[in-house]
């Protein structure tokens, strides 16, 4: 490599590899989990109930905790990208270091949830009911409300970053923080079952906002200047 080459390739912009790639992972992965998991016994379920559920359906919940622990992968990787994008477009704000934290964060909730599904799918007929409620309600806390508000996070950062730097479009942005702010809310089912439903809200409504953020984020500020330069018109 001579030295107008290496040049060149110093000056590349390093925003990464393209972005949608684990976007449609993360996504393809978590709708198989749902779809694997969607009889499972609701939070309000006795413990038996969920006890009986575990041995009538290891199976499907072993295949249910595997979709869900592979879907905390491609999710880590969509944060680690973000980052590296928002970074390779000149954002040093706090939003690009919330983006990468909330991506994480959301990915180790992810794989909790999964870990804890996987043991109470795996107790004995002799097991106390308790013990299945108990991992039950962990699967449930860290893959549900602790999930939503880990996520609002990456959603936040991307948010309110894309807004004040005018990466994406200022509507797609505000839905985003209203996708945050659910996120958030959905803490509150720790104190009452009533919010339980900002979870599926945040769940696929982030699924959705987050694939098309994946396909209107530029990659360079050159797009980013055309796209100004073309609204301006």
């Amino acid at each position: 490599m001579n030295t107008q080459t290496a040049a060149r390739a110093g000056r590349r912009p390093q925003s990464g590899p393209p972005l949608l790639v684990p976007v449609l992972a993360f996504t393809a992965l978590t709708i198989a989990y749902v779809a694997a998991n969607r009889s499972t016994p609701h939070p309000d379920a006795s413990g038996a109930e969920v006890l009986r559920y575990a041995q009538d359906h290891g199976t499907a919940i072993k295949a249910g905790t595997f979709l869900l622990l592979g879907s905390a992968f491609p999710l880590t990787v969509a944060a680690g990208v973000l980052y590296r994008r928002l970074r390779a477009l000149g954002i040093t704000a706090p939003g690009s270091a919330i983006t990468l934290a909330g991506g994480i964060l959301a990915a180790g909730m992810l794989a909790l949830s999964a870990m804890f599904g996987w043991a109470g799918g795996r107790l004995p007929a002799d097991a106390s009911p308790a013990l299945a409620r108990a991992l039950a309600d962990l699967s449930f806390l860290s893959g549900g409300p602790a999930y939503a508000a880990t996520f609002a996070l990456l959603v936040a950062g991307l948010s309110v970053t894309g807004l004040l730097a005018r990466l994406l479009p200022r509507p797609m942005c505000w839905i985003g923080l209203a996708i945050a702010l659910a996120g958030m809310a959905g803490t509150l089912t720790l104190v009452g079952s009533g919010f339980a439903f900002l979870v599926p809200v945040v769940r696929f409504g982030g699924l959705l906002w987050l694939i098309a953020a994946a396909v209107m984020m530029p990659r360079t500020r050159h797009e980013v200047r055309s796209r100004d330069g073309a609204a301006a018109e």
